[in-house]
């Protein structure tokens, strides 16, 4: 059960504070908040999702810079709170469309009676935004999305001759467009996180990709949705056919480990002809998901060379290229790789005419960071560093530097190419077409090369 749950900014104002049952203290928020900015146990500079403190536990998770908070005395699974937490904020997000502090602020009064909905006495009672309709009926104040960040969520799609519109992303579930009308649209996101991790002479060790289908509907009436994919899907490698694993596009076949699907998914064609139909419920949820270890194509290769200039210095050569067509831009770049623990100053050399390049030196945890607002597929960018020491270098350097690792986010490009070929409306009318969306995301969960 659930004590306490609030929602926090970034300077550790209180947003949102509901106490459930009375049997934590009220200045849960301000100690919470002061154990996490300076959390130092562990050798951890970051506070674990859950955490005790006087009897009290704490769970929280970060959703677009927001802390979403529960306490209990009770002995609670983590992963209930933690999952919790999450559904609180996807079903916050459904309703108000964007979901920052301004959008808290203005709907306050929405987001009390949703929390009062979704847990009762700190039990939960449901978290599924279809139900919630029945039981709220407060419109949201509708917050600009205009003033969004120009590399938020919002603009992920925003690419390529045809312009994806983000507003699924920024778009309340219940709130009507101006005029009282309503916009027929449905979005349909593959989204695909991959870890890699590469040896210190380049090759793949490790490869694995984590991937979602994630529909957000704005249909009205609740229309029979039929959902096709590759025609050369396999789930497992055993129903692989040996004259059939090149595929019917050449390209090699679309193996899944394995998969799950939502609960209003129907399968009885599935195993025929890869289609499925669902009724989709409001709000945001997960169609399907699947993950995949067959070997693909990374998506960025890695380069690291260091070499030692001195008894105090050594010089750093980093080199990623983008494996990706020239077509695709992969935007938000961070390179990340530890220095030896004894690393006093950092000198760069970046390249010129790159716009949106940076790259810094973290004192405190002995840190190269270098980011890139924007890469081109097919291109190749290299940073070197030169590095003092406050000791003479003993051993090899290698063994204490590193791994690189890389974050990035790739739209419109999937590693795994699982395709969606179409996306069917029942009862669609001539003078309705719904707009249809199908978008393709790659993240990086874990992207690792050894040195």
């Amino acid at each position: 059960m659930i004590s306490q749950f609030f929602v926090l900014s970034q300077r550790g104002d209180n947003i949102v504070f509901r106490d459930y049952r009375g049997d934590v203290q009220k200045g849960s928020a301000e100690i919470f908040f002061r154990k996490v900015k300076f959390w130092k146990e562990d050798g951890k500079e970051e506070a674990p999702p859950v955490f005790n403190l006087d009897g009290v536990n704490y769970f929280h998770v970060k959703v677009v810079g927001l802390l979403f908070v529960a306490t209990t005395r009770t002995n609670l699974s983590p992963s209930l709170a933690l999952e919790l937490l999450q559904r609180i904020a996807r079903v916050i997000k459904d309703y108000l469309g964007v979901l920052n502090e301004e959008s808290l602020r203005k709907n306050f009064v929405l987001v009390y009676e949703l929390l009062d909905e979704v847990i009762d006495f700190g039990y939960v009672q449901t978290t599924s935004t279809e139900v919630l309709k029945s039981y709220v009926f407060n419109e949201p104040i509708v917050v600009d999305a205009a003033r969004l960040p120009t590399l938020g969520p919002a603009a992920l799609f925003m690419q390529g001759n045809k312009r994806m519109p983000g507003t699924a992303v920024t778009k309340s579930v219940v709130a009507n467009e101006p005029g009282g009308r309503k916009r027929e649209e449905i979005f349909v996101d593959i989204i695909e996180k991959i870890s890699v991790t590469f040896s210190s002479s380049g090759y793949v060790l490790t490869s694995e990709i984590d991937g979602t289908i994630q529909m957000k509907s704005y249909l009205t009436g609740n229309p029979e949705i039929r959902l096709a994919l590759n025609d050369d899907l396999y789930i497992g490698r055993g129903s692989v056919p040996h004259y059939g694993y090149s595929g019917s596009s050449g390209a090699g076949a679309v193996i899944l480990d394995d998969c799950n699907f939502h609960e209003s998914v129907h399968m009885d064609n599935f195993d025929v002809d890869r289609t499925m139909s669902l009724v989709p419920p409001d709000g945001e949820f997960p169609v399907m998901n699947y993950r995949i270890t067959q070997e693909f194509k990374p998506p960025f290769t890695v380069n690291t060379l260091i070499e030692e200039a001195g008894s105090l210095k050594a010089e750093v050569i980093l080199k990623i290229r983008a494996e990706f067509p020239s077509s695709i831009t992969a935007n938000t770049i961070l390179v990340e790789m530890p220095l030896p623990t004894y690393t006093t100053r950092v000198n760069f050399d970046l390249e010129r005419g790159i716009v949106g390049q940076n790259a810094d030196f973290k004192e405190s945890q002995k840190k190269l960071e270098w980011s890139i607002k924007k890469i081109v597929g097919g291109s190749e960018h290299t940073l070197r560093a030169k590095l003092n020491f406050s000791q003479e270098l003993h051993g090899n350097i290698t063994k204490e530097a590193g791994p690189v690792s890389l974050t990035f986010t790739i739209p419109m490009y999937n590693p795994s190419r699982l395709q969606v070929k179409y996306l069917q409306i029942a009862k669609k009318t001539k003078t309705a077409n719904p707009y249809r969306w199908v978008r393709y995301v790659t993240q990086a969960n874990s992207y690792v090369a050894r040195i």
